[in-house]
């Protein structure tokens, strides 16, 4: 049963705390704006924390290689001067518009937010791997069943086995064979949707000896209090065999929701919130989208990308937040006054 909390002030309001929620609060903040983030997640970093925390990325400028953890401990380095405040495990149910701007936010915990200005940075919305159609799966999910890779040393010297033919699970084949006592890749078909580059470097360690490869379905799992032992593979012949392994991890995708999103009022798109290239807000004045949950002529989906919406989007809160007070615009590199507030004066 929810209770009743007080009533949290902000300026801003950031729904989601991925790379471009947490820039979001630099931007803002470097004009004056407070923020409070909310992500249904229990960590910051969104898809990049949740999804390939030590895949490498190679497209943030200036930064060669950089992995999903990597660039999260860095932004929340970089926003430490601005102090936010995080709301993790929360889901955002409704918003109502209560001012010119205000807004009233209630989460699935029962907190209520008023804020100025709402930044809505939830990606794709909210997101959850796709279970296989395996019974009994949920006794082993999070003790011996993963759908992510957050430390490549949890499975060192296990037995693996990894089932998929998309990039996720030829990534993590390629990244932990070398950790693994034993892996097997387990695919449907002969066919991947992945990257030929990883699938010819798969066969080869394939061809070497250095992993299995198996064409069928995982139709059962055996163990007991939540550690797995074995799985039963079903091939296309429609023979069965047992596969031993102590860690499996299936990547069939995520199943993106939208949730709630669509009864906020804010106008959508194939569950995209369309917005204009100047201030990247939505058709609600005051409620803003960056990143992949908006959409423009010419999007693209990246995290730069992102980060320029951001800095935009900023210009506009501020005519919200101080509507009195004239914007100058202002370099980090020459304001003292913005130094001062990054506490590198």
């Amino acid at each position: 049963m929810l209770t009743k909390t007080e009533v949290i002030t902000t300026d801003a309001l950031i729904i989601g705390a991925g790379p471009v929620g947490l820039f979001a609060v630099f931007e803002l903040g470097l004009l004056d704006m407070k923020c409070h983030l909310i992500d249904i997640l229990d960590k910051v970093g969104g898809q990049c924390a949740e999804l390939y925390p030590e895949k490498p990325i190679y497209d943030i400028p200036g930064i060669p290689y950089i992995t999903g953890a990597g660039l999260t401990d860095a932004l929340m380095e970089q926003i430490k001067p601005f102090h936010p405040t995080f709301h993790l495990g929360e889901m955002v149910e409704t918003v109502e518009k209560i001012g010119d701007p205000k807004f009233r936010v209630t989460t699935d915990r029962g907190q209520v937010f008023e804020a100025k200005v709402i930044v809505i940075a939830a990606g794709g919305g909210s997101f959850q791997p796709k279970r296989p159609p395996i019974p009994g799966i949920e006794a082993y999910e999070s003790k011996s069943v993963y759908y992510a890779v957050r430390q490549m040393e949890a499975f060192r010297g296990k037995r693996l086995l990894i089932a998929g033919g998309g990039d996720s699970a030829l990534d993590w084949t390629l990244n932990l064979a070398p950790l693994a006592s034993h892996l097997t890749l387990l695919h449907r078909r002969q066919e991947f949707r992945a990257a030929p580059d990883s699938v010819n470097k798969m066969m080869k360690l394939v061809g070497e000896g250095k992993i299995d490869f198996v064409v069928g379905q995982v139709t059962a799992l055996e163990g007991a209090d939540g550690q797995v032992s074995k799985a039963i593979v079903k091939t296309n012949d429609g023979s069965n065999f047992e596969i031993a392994c102590d860690a499996i991890l299936p990547f069939f995708g995520l199943t993106m929701k939208l949730g709630p999103v669509a009864n906020w009022g804010v106008k959508l798109n194939d569950n995209l919130i369309p917005v204009d290239t100047e201030k990247f807000e939505s058709n609600i004045a005051g409620i803003f989208a960056v990143g992949d949950i908006n959409t423009y002529p010419g999007k693209l989906k990246l995290i730069l990308s992102g980060f320029h919406e951001v800095a935009l989007m900023s210009q506009k809160a501020h005519r919200y937040i101080y509507p009195d007070k004239r914007l100058v615009f202002q370099y980090t590199t020459s304001s003292t006054s913005l130094q001062k507030k990054l506490g590198v004066s």
